[in-house]
């Protein structure tokens, strides 16, 4: 996955496609301590880096990696713990609207 992130040969929107396709899809059914959250968490932003890549300082003109904010504001798509914790709460209000009947 390393690879195919830190890629020169693809462009942003697809590394960014691959990572919501492949990794949110593998969490989304955890549950999730602090502990966790917080790896989680810092797992995102390695990634993120990986895509976007390091930035030219504009003070001094040496290339740098991202901080934390600046990942959150080229990256505007809700974190991973949120997306998370809202497909679980879709995931019990489907389960809450089925008949008794049908077992989960």
């Amino acid at each position: 996955m390393q690879n195919i992130l830190s890629s020169s040969l693809l462009s942003k929107n697809i590394k960014n496609k691959i990572y919501r396709t492949v990794i949110f899809s593998a969490f989304e059914n955890w549950s999730l301590t602090l502990t966790e959250e917080r790896k989680l968490k810092v797992f995102e932003n390695r990634a993120l880096r990986r895509m976007c890549g390091p930035m030219r300082d504009e003070v001094t003109g040496e290339w740098r990696g991202l901080y934390n904010e600046e990942l959150n504001d080229l990256y505007s798509l809700p974190n991973i713990i949120r997306v998370i914790k809202s497909r679980r709460l879709k995931w019990t209000r489907h389960v809450a609207r089925m008949e008794d009947r049908r077992y989960v």
